[in-house]
């Protein structure tokens, strides 16, 4: 089957009411703020969405992606390639009462103006929220050896002997 490019924008209403699937690619260039929080974006994201109503007749938008980036280790200050997968499952905001109905489960996504989803934004945003907090390679990839690394109190040999400058204050305290 061939890969064909994801809408920007759908309106969830009536493409629930339609049960479409869309099974596609977006774009490297459309993600400007995953560009800003990686080093480099290496492929097109891979996209599966499933637009459909669930049993409270709530509009559910679910769907898959995934995408290949360059991080930064916090260790060693080298990039390494990171596979970013992601799962979701939303149902458009529409009121507070919407906001009640919906389960756990279900994250909100707001309308724009037009009453439609913004695909794109929804994905990158699931892309920067899958990002590893601090990046790092596995141990056994990374140039810096873990055994050098010194968690805890300093030893004696490296403390000096300094003085306390505010030693001067304790004459003034009294």
């Amino acid at each position: 089957m061939q890969k064909v490019k994801i809408p920007r924008t759908v309106d969830p209403s009536k493409t629930a009411q339609k049960r479409l699937d869309f099974d596609g690619i977006i774009q490297v260039s459309l993600f400007k703020r995953l560009h800003e929080s990686v080093e480099s974006v290496k492929r097109d994201a891979n996209v599966s969405l499933s637009f459909g109503h669930d049993e409270q007749r709530l509009v559910v938008i679910s769907g898959k992606a995934n995408i290949e980036v360059d991080l930064e280790c916090q260790r060693c200050n080298e990039s390494f390639a990171h596979e970013c997968e992601v799962q979701f499952t939303y149902t458009p905001y529409f009121s507070e009462k919407s906001e009640e109905e919906a389960p756990e489960d279900y994250d909100l996504v707001d309308l724009n103006e037009y009453g439609e989803v913004d695909l794109i934004r929804l994905v990158e945003d699931e892309f920067i929220l899958n990002l590893p907090q601090i990046a790092m390679h596995d141990d056994a990839d990374c140039s810096v050896n873990s055994n050098n690394m010194v968690f805890g109190e300093i030893p004696e040999e490296l403390v000096e002997d300094k003085p306390n400058p505010f030693d001067v204050l304790k004459s003034l305290k009294k």
